[in-house]
């Protein structure tokens, strides 16, 4: 009827309606009126946007106050922009930290990357260990070092970082494995191996959190943290170092392996057998061998699904990788590790077969890098892309949800970003260069990670003395 007012909708209709608008159409229609605005900014909606878009962000860091969740999505959002452009100056800003006397053995956050954006200030804390027999600790926003610790005796060679527990644990050359207070940098526990460790990993098993050191003279040793207390000791690649240990993502299954024969089979084992004190006769019925593998790594999105590279024919050119689903199977007498065959097939290489970087993405997407190279494969071997952005090795290759970074020895970091195809298949797409600085100091890069605000690489200096070049985005 004429003069009648014009319906209005109410806030749970509006609610329902922006429900099915992305973030910058939600932004828009904020604009419109008090009850529309009002309605934009109710926090179930940014919180179902952030939640699509991040699985992996830190829900409980995030309370329900009005735009607590608005303002978690816009300030990830627009850091990755930044992070998928990589302008000079415009996206990032640059920090070289100088201050170890000789090469670094060792990089790792110290930062939790699931609490950058609940507050709004993002803090990037990084460790490294050297030959100078020092630990120190970096904060990539401020640009400055936080502390380092005396000089030890012996050469740093080994070191993992524990972000939930604020700590960082170091090895030497002749085994000594000690604890440091993330905060401080204050030793708190050491334990001696008496032989060099290859490998350390932490596993979690019925929520007590452990180390386990694989050492030289193929030995899985298991340790409390943070005191070092040793609980268990297993023999898994007898008179072989242990070159590689891998945690499953479930924390129920761990991987080791030897790069110096090709008899040795790598072993598969429950992390529960770690931390309870039996012999070794036990590995016998508890592990499960994979012949002739010298790598291996775990697809993240499939807890207990490996990804294991074997050598094809000796000394040949071609490699072969196999997947496998390990699970425990419940026969009349006891349970059994059992290792199903998802994906198989070969790839041609150049050179020495040991120089290959493997690292897993989702349930089915395999990164192989060799030489100057990076190729991406399914589980199955279907091809979907190659790259040569580099002109010398890659030495080292970062992956998470978002992004690919890989070093090279041409002093460079690359950058990729994750994409989704009309298949529903994943691909990579080459976006931009970081460059480490001049050649006539530096090497060339030798190791990169990175967390959700910022890119790290240890520089191998001709001097000598190894620098980190630190890359922050939030801007």
């Amino acid at each position: 009827m004429e003069g009648d007012p014009e319906p209005v909708l109410t806030r749970d209709c509006l609610i329902y309606i922006f429900s099915y608008l992305e973030a910058d159409d939600l932004r828009r229609v904020s604009q419109v009126n008090e009850a529309w605005n009002d309605a934009a900014e109710t926090p179930w909606l940014w919180r179902r946007l952030c939640l699509e878009r991040w699985i992996f962000c830190n829900i409980s860091n995030v309370d329900s106050e009005v735009n607590s969740w608005k303002k978690y999505y816009l300030h990830r959002s627009k850091t990755e922009q930044h992070m998928a452009s990589g302008r000079s100056t415009a996206d990032y800003n640059c920090t070289t930290f100088r201050g170890h006397s000789d090469s670094i053995t060792g990089l790792q956050y110290l930062s939790n990357p699931d609490h950058q954006f609940d507050t709004g200030i993002c803090k990037s804390l990084v460790c490294t260990a050297s030959r100078d027999g020092t630990l120190r600790a970096w904060s990539v926003q401020e640009g400055k070092q936080l502390w380092s610790t005396p000089v030890q005796e012996e050469p740093l060679v080994k070191l993992i970082t524990v972000p939930q527990k604020d700590l960082a644990i170091t090895a030497d050359s002749k085994g000594k494995i000690k604890v440091w207070n993330g905060q401080t940098g204050e030793e708190l526990a050491a334990y001696d191996t008496s032989c060099t460790v290859g490998h350390l990993v932490t596993c979690k098993v019925d929520n007590q959190l452990y180390l386990t050191a694989g050492t030289r003279r193929g030995a899985l040793i298991t340790l409390t943290i943070p005191n070092l207390s040793q609980i268990s000791h297993l023999s898994v690649v007898k008179d072989y170092q242990v070159d590689f240990l891998l945690v499953s993502p479930n924390q129920q299954w761990i991987i080791a392996g030897t790069e110096e024969s090709n008899d040795i089979p790598a072993k598969v084992l429950r992390t529960e057998l770690l931390s309870n004190s039996v012999v070794d006769d036990r590995l016998s019925t508890d592990s499960l061998p994979l012949s002739s593998c010298f790598m291996a790594c775990w697809l993240p999105k499939k807890p207990s699904r490996v990804v294991t590279v074997t050598h094809s024919n000796g000394m040949s050119s071609e490699i072969t990788i196999v997947t496998f689903d390990i699970n425990l199977q419940k026969t009349k007498q006891k349970l059994e590790i059992q290792a199903k065959q998802v994906g198989n097939f070969s790839c041609k290489t150049t050179g020495w077969n040991n120089n290959i970087l493997v690292e897993g993405h989702g349930i089915n997407t395999i990164i192989l890098v060799h030489s100057t190279e990076l190729k991406l494969f399914s589980i199955d071997g279907t091809h979907y892309a190659s790259f040569r952005d580099h002109k010398e090795t890659i030495t080292g290759i970062s992956v998470d949800p978002f992004r690919v970074v890989t070093a090279s020895m041409d002093l460079s970091l690359r950058v990729y970003t994750w994409k989704r195809q009309a298949n529903q298949c994943l691909n990579l797409e080459s976006n931009y260069h970081l460059l480490g600085g001049s050649h006539l100091r530096s090497r060339g890069f030798k190791n990169v990670l990175c967390d959700y605000v910022s890119i790290v690489g240890a520089v191998q200096s001709k001097d000598g003395k190894d620098v980190l070049k630190a890359y922050n985005f939030n801007l």
